[in-house]
């Protein structure tokens, strides 16, 4: 049984690699581990091992500063109102409060991505006390399984560590701009305005959550039966991405001469090209019934149910840049084929010759491939044209088919 505030008993590094096994088959969220794993484990505090425990490796992490260089009056303060109380509490009792063990505890906080405390730092309010027994009773109840609850709450802390990042950027630029601040007076004075944001934005963040929870159990279950009817589309079963369990459209759409323009930008300029380029993505693949998978500086990369919602969402990407009076074209290529959904992201073949055929593309082309293409021939919509063939690394020798505008207004935008 772990004790909240006892040290670990000697000799413990010296046996550490002989229980390291041991530990890594105990349950992660279970109930306390046997008092010697633990200890092993805070022997080896600084040098966790990736293949042994399933994390990476945070040998530059830095710890959490002593508490004589403690921060600001201001950013305490702060801290109190965001954490709900001051900083009183040390790992051990928090792991004990909890009904884990530290090993477990570390575990759960390193998938929250949060930095490595010591035994001696007060890093936690009576608060976290509450919200981390919520996964592992999850756990304990049988809901999920120790793999998911680590794996979903990665997902939180990654999604909400780039989440803060991008609203304190977006932020501070606006005061940059509009009260002509310097960056370092902005991030200051934003320090000012949190307290009469927290609220507001916590409350969109859980709007946000719930409705996009909604539209992925309208993908999940609303809409299989559709994803099921389209799978086959074009194919005939023997293509190297069929053991994969998704139907799916993928397509990228990349700025052209985007290194370039960088290296002749200011800051502030970059700033806005990329924040257009990511914002009128983001509507015209949300309007088309498509979702952005993510970006990847002068990519998008995107993905629709069905082969025609894909084009649609192409074609319309195509066009608004190539209207667009500040971003440069782009080139597009879509794929439809099967990609395996894990960590937010796709992957497989389909997602691999969608890359390539955006590689190949002229400014302001359109490719699919010929699968895609079998997928809507007979669709009026859309206007194939077959290109000569192509060798490209990985595939070998495909035929791109560029995908123009047939009948019809294709995605309206506002």
């Amino acid at each position: 049984m772990d004790e909240p505030t006892g040290e670990p008993r000697a000799g413990a590094a010296e046996d550490a690699d002989a229980t390291a096994d041991a530990a890594a088959t105990a349950p992660v969220l279970g109930p306390y581990l046997d008092e010697d794993a633990d200890a092993d484990a805070d022997a080896d505090d600084d040098e966790y091992d990736d293949d042994a425990h399933g994390f990476p490796v945070e040998a530059s992490q830095p710890t959490v500063p002593a508490r004589g260089l403690g921060p600001s009056r201001r950013v305490k303060e702060l801290e109190a109102l965001l954490l709900g109380g001051e900083r009183t509490l040390k790992r051990r009792e928090v792991a004990a409060g909890v009904g884990l063990s530290l090993y477990s505890a570390r575990k759960l906080w390193r998938a929250l991505g949060m930095p490595n405390y010591t035994d001696d730092d007060l890093a936690f309010t009576q608060a976290d006390l509450r919200h981390l027994k919520v996964v592992p009773a999850l756990v304990r109840e049988g809901v999920i399984t120790e793999d998911a609850a680590l794996s979903v709450t990665r997902a939180i802390g990654q999604m909400t560590d780039r989440m803060v990042v991008w609203q304190v950027e977006a932020l501070v630029e606006d005061m940059v701009s509009t009260q002509g601040m310097t960056d370092a007076e902005a991030r200051l004075a934003l320090l000012d305005r949190i307290p009469e944001l927290i609220e507001p934005l916590e409350e969109m963040l859980v709007y946000s959550w719930r409705r996009q929870l909604t539209a992925g159990v309208q993908r999940l279950v609303l809409r299989v039966q559709a994803g099921l009817e389209s799978s086959a589309e074009g194919r005939d079963g023997s293509e190297d991405d069929a053991p994969l369990p998704l139907a799916r459209a993928v397509g990228f759409a990349d700025l052209v001469s985007y290194t370039s323009l960088s290296r002749r930008m200011n800051e502030k300029t970059l700033a806005q090209l990329v924040q257009r380029f990511e914002n009128r993505s983001s509507e015209i693949i949300t309007m088309g019934g498509g979702r952005l998978v993510k970006t990847i500086g002068d990519e998008v990369l995107y993905i629709a149910e069905t082969p025609a919602a894909g084009a649609q969402i192409s074609l319309a990407l195509s066009k608004e840049f190539e209207d667009d009076e500040i971003l440069p074209e782009c080139r597009v290529a879509m794929v439809w084929g099967r990609v395996l959904s894990r960590l937010g992201d796709i992957y497989g073949p389909t997602v691999n010759l969608a890359a390539r055929l955006t590689s190949i593309a002229d400014p302001g082309q359109v490719l699919v491939d010929d699968i895609t293409a079998k997928a809507l021939s007979g669709d009026d919509r859309f206007v194939l044209e077959p290109q000569e063939p192509e060798m490209v690394r990985g595939f070998g020798e495909i035929h791109p088919v560029a995908l123009r505008h047939g009948a019809g207004p294709g995605i309206v935008l506002d």
